[in-house]
């Protein structure tokens, strides 16, 4: 996985690049109640703010990472937003994109690198 200042993860699936927001991201929101996803077929960015996410705590906008199309979006958190707390990196992924070029993620860094950014 690679990871971005603004605490999301990136994993290569295939030909896509899964998006999601890391543990210590949801750990600092609180509990998350509403998750608001792009529309699959949206043409994005790298810095639009795409996803909408609310806690207890407060609200936050999620920023495409790259420049793409969202080709798949996790309906299970909308349905459970409770699921970005409890299993961040795992079933709590937000969308799936579609990149030119997939040699961009070495730009992010690598889960070392991500530990000593949030330590």
């Amino acid at each position: 996985m690679k990871y971005t200042e603004d605490h999301e993860w990136l994993r290569i699936e295939g030909d896509l690049v899964v998006v999601g927001i890391t543990e210590h991201a949801s750990t600092q929101l609180g509990d998350v109640v509403f998750v608001e996803l792009p529309e699959v077929g949206t043409m994005v960015a790298a810095g639009d703010e795409i996803v909408v996410i609310e806690s207890v705590k407060a609200a936050s906008d999620i920023a495409a990472p790259l420049d793409g199309e969202i080709v798949e979006i996790n309906n299970v958190i909308v349905d459970e937003p409770g699921k970005v707390n409890s299993d961040p990196t795992g079933e709590a992924w937000f969308f799936k994109m579609k990149i030119d070029d997939l040699s961009l993620l070495d730009q992010f860094m690598d889960e070392d690198a991500y530990n000593e950014l949030i330590d």
